[in-house]
């Protein structure tokens, strides 16, 4: 699944494997780590891959993220390229077009072809859809294109068997019941993170990430999470907590509560805010999100 950042693959991935696998937030660049989600379709068993979004990557983490991207698309059996229809019908020019044109050209040079999905339709006139469709297929790197709306669930089974009929004929890779390939202490700490984002994502840039310090089973069949949350600068450790601490609470609890629907047991969550300059260049947390680490800046 590739596509600009905020087109909505997180949410489309959800829908098609019918439970939350990946973060979703109204920030772009969410998505860090490609998360596996499975879902089945008759007999066949499809594994999305969520990549991060594919943009001009500044820093360090960009690089790592759009490799990462790229990689899970060269493989896939097949590719989904999921875009904003809404942004990209704007009459004005956006960092989503030019980063879909981006991935346009990516798969010409790697001679892949993918289908279209053009997502957000909810709302919009088919008038405006039309041309978009046009336009984008006219690229000729797309042997289809399918109308959905991740968020309302319309267009989502025709796309889902169009990629069920693409699976090649083999043993399931996992169980039938497995939602997710994601290690449980790395899924912990993206569910954190995607609270903190939400709570705060007019106050705390990209600068902040989560990481899964402990995960202990206790006797009475609860798990207790210890987490950090490592920021770069003193202020942003102060928004993080909040007056009297109430914003790591708030962030806490949320978090404590998807875990528990997701894990399907009591958790006993303790969030912890850190200071620590140039997370972003540790190579330890490259590997826990199993990212390459870049050698140049």
């Amino acid at each position: 699944m590739l596509g600009a950042p905020n087109a909505g693959k997180s949410t489309l991935v959800n829908a098609l494997v019918g439970s939350k696998v990946a973060i979703v937030s109204h920030k772009v660049q969410t998505t860090r780590v490609p998360v596996r989600g499975i879902a089945m379709r008759g007999s066949a068993q499809i594994i999305f891959v969520d990549t991060p979004g594919i943009f001009a990557p500044k820093r360090r983490l960009d690089r790592a993220m759009v490799r990462a991207a790229w990689s899970g698309a060269s493989d896939a059996d097949a590719i989904v390229v999921i875009v904003d229809a809404a942004e990209l019908s704007s009459k004005e020019r956006s960092y989503a077009a030019a980063d879909t044109d981006r991935i346009i050209e990516g798969l010409k040079e790697s001679g892949r072809r993918a289908v279209l999905a053009l997502n957000k339709i909810d709302g919009m006139k088919r008038v405006a859809l039309l041309p978009l469709a046009e336009r984008l297929n006219a690229t000729g790197v797309f042997e289809r294109v399918f109308m959905v709306s991740a968020l309302k669930g319309e267009g989502l089974d025709d796309l889902a068997q169009w990629c069920a009929d693409k699976m090649p004929a083999g043993p399931w890779l996992y169980p039938e019941d497995q939602a997710a390939d994601i290690p449980s202490r790395l899924l912990a700490a993206e569910i954190t993170r995607e609270k903190l984002y939400l709570r705060l994502h007019d106050e705390l840039p990209y600068a902040s990430t989560v990481v899964t310090e402990s995960w202990k089973e206790q006797k009475d069949g609860s798990v207790r999470i210890d987490q950090t949350i490592f920021v770069e600068r003193d202020g942003q450790k102060a928004i993080v907590i909040g007056k009297g601490g109430q914003t790591i609470k708030t962030i806490g609890e949320t978090a404590r509560k998807d875990m528990e629907e997701m894990f399907q047991l009591r958790v006993h969550l303790f969030l912890h805010a850190k200071v620590l300059e140039g997370w972003g260049d540790d190579p330890a947390h490259y590997r826990e999100w199993g990212l390459e680490f870049p050698k140049d800046k």
